[in-house]
């Protein structure tokens, strides 16, 4: 859980949608575990796409 809490954090700070590699450059997560925690908070509907490949904070 703490992962998709840095994530969400993260897309807040940036102030613009992020990608994947981005989330893990800003984070230091790694991507394949920030691919992961990215899955679960799309499930959960935490995060929206503005534009193919890119997420913000719902």
């Amino acid at each position: 859980m703490e992962h998709q809490d840095a994530i969400i954090e993260a897309m807040k700070k940036a102030g613009e949608p992020l990608n994947n590699g981005k989330i893990a450059d800003l984070t230091g997560i790694d991507k394949k575990d920030v691919e992961k925690a990215m899955k679960k908070l799309k499930e959960e509907e935490k995060i929206v796409s503005p534009k193919r490949c890119y997420w913000e904070p719902k």
